[in-house]
């Protein structure tokens, strides 16, 4: 035994038995708080919407063409990215050769933009969507979204925040269509209601005789009540054509240009602008000075 070292009674040395005790001790664990959280980057987003595809489809060129890309940003006083450009295809995303109708939005020279995983320098944001019709009253929608950096080339996923801003800026706007149709249908039930109801208190104060005639002639007035209808709701467009708007402003996008003669289905009303529907179920917005009454 080496001088100065000393045994207990079992005849273990102390530091052995020192060591084997801080063995035995538990080890410290890391609290699930400070654990890092886990982000879902390149997963994308996809739904089933209980909606028609053209009304998906109105919807979406609409979202892809105004500019904005939600969910991200460059600096931190902004709310997402704009100057940003509707495009035909993106050479950031695999070829798409799924079924489906396929759109693109672009913006480049984006500096280090939010919510993509590791971008720390200047390069493209890309988003595409995906419109496929299960039948005629379900639609699905897929989103992605990727960053590629300029000089490394390196493709960055989003973590999902920028596919479900602009999911929900598309749903914002089938809603908006949902509720001009609804609010059209309801106004033109209304005064249906109202024409019945007033031929109705007509017939309870007039004698047999009036009764009868009012019988007679009810369907006819009727039907001159609904062609007065369609009159009012309906616009004809003035030569030598007009532009379908995403937007009630001068400076918003072209959806459509619409030649002299066509008819609309006027379904709000501004001081300015017609919000309309074409014979094709196309919505958008058109000058009121550029339409007409039915001849």
């Amino acid at each position: 035994m080496p001088p100065g070292a000393s045994r207990s009674r079992c005849g273990f040395s102390i530091p052995l038995i020192t060591l084997a005790v801080l063995l035995l001790l538990p080890t410290p664990r890391l609290l699930a708080s400070e654990k890092e959280p886990k982000e879902n980057y390149g997963f994308g987003f996809a739904v089933d919407l209980t909606v028609p595809e053209d009304e998906v489809l109105d919807a979406l060129e609409q979202v892809v063409s105004d500019g904005i890309i939600q969910g991200s940003k460059e600096y931190s006083r902004e709310q997402y990215i704009d100057k940003a450009e509707s495009a035909t295809s993106s050479n950031l995303f695999p070829k798409w050769t799924g079924p489906g109708k396929v759109f693109y939005k672009v913006r480049k020279e984006a500096l280090a933009p939010q919510n993509f995983k590791e971008t720390q320098d200047e390069g493209t944001v890309a988003v595409r969507y995906v419109v496929e019709a299960k039948n005629p009253s379900i639609t699905s929608l897929r989103i992605d979204a990727v960053f590629a950096e300029d000089f490394r080339r390196a493709i960055h996923p989003s973590n999902g925040s920028v596919e479900n801003a602009e999911y929900k800026d598309i749903k914002d706007h089938i809603d908006a269509f949902e509720l001009q149709k609804k609010q059209a249908i309801d106004g033109e039930k209304k005064r249906e209601e109202d024409l019945a109801k007033h031929v109705l208190d007509r017939s309870h104060n007039d004698d047999s005789a009036s009764r009868l005639v009012i019988a007679e002639s009810s369907a006819q007035t009727l039907e001159q009540h609904v062609q007065e209808l369609r009159r009012q709701v309906e616009r004809v467009v003035k030569a030598p054509g007009a532009p379908l708007k995403s937007a009630p402003f001068r400076t918003a996008t072209n959806l459509q240009s619409l030649p002299a003669g066509s008819e609309v289905i006027i379904l709000i009303s501004t001081s300015y602008w017609f919000g309309v529907e074409t014979q094709e179920g196309q919505h958008g917005w058109i000058f009121r000075d550029d339409l007409e009454s039915l001849p």
